[in-house]
């Protein structure tokens, strides 16, 4: 079967997660620029005329359908790759995905991955 490893890090952390990835031979993949908060509830900055609170932070968002194989070296990548120890290093979910196909040729499930 396959999964979705859906990846929510910092802006930041995309290069090096996207040349982890590729060099364990992940390439297909889409990267959306995304905003959103966790439990800190974003993040409060200091201006001369006061405090500013920013509340959805500007996160990038990177999705990828694999093989369930796959799945733990893909979590391992992304992880060692956004993993600052700060607030806001972001989430990774796994989801299951029942079918897949590709448009061009009609190649199904893992043949379309």
């Amino acid at each position: 079967m396959m999964k979705k490893v859906e990846a929510i890090i910092r802006e930041e952390s995309l290069e090096p997660v996207k040349k982890a990835l590729e060099k364990e031979s992940y390439f297909g993949m889409t990267v959306s620029e995304v905003c959103g908060r966790g439990r800190q509830n974003g993040i409060k900055l200091q201006w001369r005329t006061g405090e500013y609170c920013i509340d959805l932070i500007p996160k990038t968002k990177i999705e990828l359908v694999v093989l369930d194989e796959d799945v733990n070296a893909v979590i391992n990548a992304i992880t060692a790759n956004a993993r600052s120890g700060e607030f806001g290093d972001g989430k990774i979910f796994v989801i299951p995905i029942e079918r897949a196909l590709r448009i061009r040729t009609g190649d199904r499930n893992e043949n379309a991955i």
